[in-house]
């Protein structure tokens, strides 16, 4: 394992929550000072526990524009395009299931019909990815149903397992 790798405070895209965000600021502005005082960039980056290519970004950035361009610029990525109260209706609607909208072959949502469902519900349209993002930030997570035969029978499988399974396991 390499000193950089190892020395590293944080890693790339981490610190999502609100106080990631401000411990990164105050990492940052702890840099700045040094600045002020030309300490050298591996220095800092050996001395915060960070990337000396963060320390070069921002140390470009300062120069630019002082303690202000180091600030947090809040969470990253892009808006929902759907409202808090759309997004209620939405959850309110997968609720419901895929039947009560249509889709009466099997009960399970895929990224594609809760697509579907979010165009016929607000004319607004998602790209199967963007549809995966937007139900995570939701709180849902991929499910992989079980899958049984209709025509499954309890009791044979009871039994099978008791006779023939039984001989074979020895």
């Amino acid at each position: 394992m390499s000193i950089y790798t190892w020395g590293v405070r944080y890693a790339d895209s981490g610190g999502l929550s609100a106080a990631g965000r401000v411990k990164r600021e105050q990492v940052r502005m702890q840099a700045a000072r040094m600045f002020a005082v030309d300490v050298p960039a591996t220095r800092v980056a050996a001395r915060l526990r960070v990337s000396t290519k963060s320390v070069y970004q921002w140390r470009r950035r300062w120069r630019a524009g002082g303690m202000t361009a180091l600030a947090s610029t809040g969470p990253g990525g892009n808006l929902s395009r759907l409202s808090p109260d759309q997004l209620l209706r939405l959850r309110a609607e997968l609720d419901l299931g895929p039947a009560a909208h249509g889709w009466t072959e099997d009960q399970r949502w895929t990224l594609a019909r809760v697509a579907t469902l979010i165009g016929r519900l607000f004319h607004v349209s998602y790209t199967l990815r963007g549809v995966s993002y937007l139900l995570h930030r939701m709180g849902y997570t991929p499910q992989v149903p079980r899958h049984r035969a209709v025509q499954r029978d309890e009791n044979k499988i009871a039994d099978w397992r008791a006779t023939t399974w039984a001989k074979v396991r020895g």
